[in-house]
C-alpha cells in the first residue's frame, strides 16, 4: 500500500512541471509561427514619425492595424518581421471609437498571414499573448491574462505588457488566433511608468467591418 503511494505522489508531483513546459513551449511556437505576419507600421507626420503595429490578414498583403497610427500622416512604410521595407496605402479607415484600418501593400509572392479567433468565447483568466513594436523594438512578444472585459464599451481589458508602438498589433489566444487589436494602455502618468492595464478591440467587432475587404 505505502509503495501504491508513494508511486501516485510521485506522478502527482510531476505533472506541474510538465505542465509548464508545455505553456512554455506553446508561447515560443506561436511566436515562431506568427511573428512572420507582423508588421511595423510607420507614418510620416508634419512634426515626426507615428509608429504601430499591423497583422497581415491576407496573403496577398492586407494590413490590419490601428487608424490612429494613420491619421494625418503620410508615407506610410511596411517594416515585415524579416527588415524588409514596404509603401503602403490606406483601403479603409474607421476612425472614432472603431479605431481600425486596412493597408494594402504589393509583393510578388504569398505573405504568411495570422487567423481571426472568436472574441465572443474568451473569459477574464484566459492566458493571452501580445506582440507588437513597443517603442521600435519590433517583434516583441510579451504574456499576461484577460484582466477584464468591458462589454458596455467593447475593449478587453488585459495586462499583458503594451507599449506606444504596440497599436494595431495582435492580442491572441492559446491557439494563435487574434481575439483583439491593441489599441491603448491606461497612462495616469503620462508614460512615467507602465501600470498593467491595456486594451483591446474584440476581433469579432472589427471583422463586422472589414469582411467586405478581404
Amino acid at each position: 500500500m505505502n509503495k501504491l503511494l508513494m508511486l501516485l505522489l510521485t506522478i502527482f508531483l510531476s505533472m506541474p512541471s510538465y505542465g509548464f513546459s508545455l505553456l512554455k513551449d506553446s508561447a515560443c511556437n506561436i511566436y515562431e509561427k506568427i511573428n512572420p505576419a507582423i508588421v511595423a507600421v510607420d507614418t510620416q507626420l508634419e512634426n515626426g514619425i507615428s509608429c504601430g503595429t499591423g497583422c497581415i490578414i491576407s496573403d496577398d498583403g492586407t494590413i490590419l492595424t490601428s487608424a490612429h497610427i494613420l491619421e494625418d500622416g503620410k508615407n506610410i512604410t511596411v517594416t515585415m518581421s524579416n527588415g524588409q521595407d514596404y509603401k503602403a496605402k490606406i483601403l479603409k479607415l474607421y476612425g472614432e471609437k472603431k479605431d481600425i484600418a486596412l493597408l494594402k501593400i504589393s509583393v510578388p509572392f504569398k505573405l504568411k498571414t495570422i487567423k481571426m479567433g472568436d472574441s465572443s468565447k474568451i473569459k477574464v483568466g484566459e492566458t493571452v499573448l501580445a506582440i507588437g513594436n513597443p517603442f521600435g523594438f519590433n517583434g516583441t512578444l510579451t504574456k499576461g491574462i484577460i484582466s477584464r472585459i468591458d462589454y458596455s464599451a467593447n475593449r478587453i481589458q488585459t495586462d499583458a505588457v503594451i507599449n506606444p508602438g504596440s497599436s494595431g498589433g495582435p492580442l491572441l489566444n492559446s491557439k494563435g488566433e487574434i481575439i483583439g487589436i491593441n489599441q491603448a494602455i491606461y497612462n495616469p502618468d503620462n508614460n512615467i511608468s507602465n501600470i498593467g492595464i491595456g486594451f483591446a478591440t474584440p476581433v469579432n467587432l472589427i471583422k463586422e467591418f472589414i469582411q467586405d475587404e478581404i
